[in-house]
């Protein structure tokens, strides 16, 4: 009950664009009502922009659905309505999608639109552009005229084809991206230091991790850090084990796993699985220490965030 009391209130629908932060000129708001007003007629899709000077400690993913409920943008049987959220002192945006639209303007679709499109915009301080060109981007792909947005710099033009293969980082804070980071390559980093300094099973890991570096670095660096990451792993990986596999200890550890069926590195204990000599089995490791309205329709959470 106080987070719901503590929540922002729904500004009314007074037309398909309501700037309560104020930050639109008359010119580019016109310029953008008629835009929507004119989509609206060829699609029967509803779309409207909110500005609000502040969240005032609320979520935007939330305040978003709950406009979105409040203002039933879309047509009831379609649930065809699309919601631009801009928080001008948070620094946040949203693209809310209704349950119709999800399958034409994606998530990932509304990312690439903050990202490449409102963003650099807003950055500039030029938020008649940022949004005006934003929203151009999203009628664009719902009437199926071009994908605006699908670069990754919206400004530039493409000198050859494109792949029908994209992967985008997920829109997260700065916050959240180390804490994945500190998850993801805690555990695939413990695991490629054990590959190399354990003989025999090393290799083994070698392969077996090449999947994980290859996907999993993409949640916190993206595509091309993550192929960063996966070509430098698939070269230093072997060249420290050849080194390693030259130390003292790493052949004393080779030879007790192959006489004694143990052998202690780095205070772990790594056994073969049999006492006995000359036997070989699979490894494993012990540790050694501690007038306009909506038409009825609603959003199920589709479509993006972002901040500037």
């Amino acid at each position: 009950m106080a987070a719901r009391a503590a929540a922002l209130d729904v500004p009314y629908l007074t037309g398909r664009i309501v700037d309560g932060a104020e930050i639109l000129s008359p010119a580019a708001r016109e310029e953008i009502s008629q835009a929507l007003k004119a989509h609206e007629d060829r699609t029967t899709n509803q779309i409207a922009v909110l500005t609000v000077p502040s969240l005032e400690g609320d979520n935007i993913e939330d305040f978003a659905i709950r406009v979105f409920e409040t203002w039933r943008l879309g047509q009831a049987e379609k649930d065809n309505g699309l919601l631009f959220v801009v928080a001008l002192s948070d620094r946040r945006m949203r693209i809310e999608v209704g349950y119709g639209l999800e399958g034409d303007l994606t998530d990932l679709a509304a990312g690439r639109i903050i990202r490449n499109v409102m963003t650099p915009r807003f950055k500039d301080g030029d938020y008649d552009s940022g949004i005006r060109d934003g929203v151009s981007a999203a009628i664009a792909i719902l009437e199926g005229k071009g994908e605006m947005a699908g670069s990754e710099d919206a400004g530039a033009s493409t000198s050859g084809p494109s792949s029908g293969f994209h992967l985008e980082v997920p829109d997260m804070p700065l916050a959240e991206r180390i804490l994945f980071g500190a998850f993801i390559f805690g555990i695939i980093g413990l695991f490629t230091i054990i590959g190399v300094v354990t003989p025999g099973v090393g290799w083994f890991l070698y392969l077996f991790l090449i999947p994980f570096w290859a996907m999993f670095p993409i949640i916190v660096v993206g595509v091309k850090g993550a192929l960063t990451l996966l070509a430098t792993y698939l070269v230093a990986f072997p060249t420290a084990k050849l080194l390693l596999s030259r130390s003292a200890w790493y052949q004393k550890a080779r030879t007790d796993l192959k006489t004694k069926g143990r052998a202690s590195i780095g205070g772990f204990t790594l056994s073969s699985g049999s006492s006995s000599s000359g036997s070989s089995g699979s490894s494993s490791w012990s540790s050694g220490g501690g007038g306009f309205s909506g038409g009825g329709g609603s959003s199920g959470g589709g479509g993006a965030s972002g901040s500037w």
